[in-house]
């Protein structure tokens, strides 16, 4: 596609190539498959990786000629057709951790310690589904099976690290005789 615009060739034919509108056009089909690129990458985001980078064709920053903005064009729509593709097959994933979790519920002792994730259905948070036995080792014996379903993230709390600064920066500081008086009752 390149040859066919370029101005030499058209120079005995007395045709004249608007090199400009094309390069327009590139940069809006650029501009265009950018946008979709990052709305899959967004649509992706904390599911699946997915190819989201081209590659830069030079080194210091110029203008690209013709043929340099038709490679661009051309690697975003092949990272498009990747990312697309990657969503798909972590679709086909869910898809098939949604039904194993649907047998697991309606069958928990063929499925004796499996243990399945928010993440791994596409859900978000941190839950599971673990197939337990119910009574631990008697039930393990007896055959009885049970999906226990966890209780999710764990509470947010200060790091250890947090803690111990804060105590040491409080048992550094003198206290003055009005916070010692008031030191048990806070409002």
């Amino acid at each position: 596609m390149p040859a066919l615009l370029k101005h030499e060739e058209f120079a005995g034919l007395g045709i004249g190539v608007d090199e400009r509108e094309a390069r327009l056009e590139l940069r809006r089909q650029i501009s265009r498959l950018e946008a979709e690129l990052s709305s899959v990458f967004g649509e992706a985001f904390g599911h699946t990786e997915v190819p989201h980078q081209v590659e830069a064709i030079a080194a210091a920053p110029r203008v690209l000629d013709l043929g340099e903005l038709e490679v661009i064009r051309d690697r975003l729509a092949e990272r498009i057709g990747e990312a697309r593709a990657a969503l798909a097959d972590r679709a086909v994933v869910e898809t098939q951790n949604r039904e194993l979790l649907r047998e697991m519920l309606d069958a928990p002792a063929e499925f004796k310690w499996v243990r399945v994730s928010r993440a791994d259905v596409g859900e978000p948070g941190c839950g599971a589904w673990h197939s337990r036995p119910l009574l631990g080792p008697i039930g393990m014996l007896m055959g009885w099976w049970q999906v226990k379903v966890s209780s999710g993230c764990p509470l947010a709390r200060r790091l250890a690290a947090v803690e111990r600064e804060v105590e040491a920066s409080e048992a550094t500081e003198p206290r003055s005789a009005t916070e010692t008086r008031c030191a048990g009752f806070h409002a």
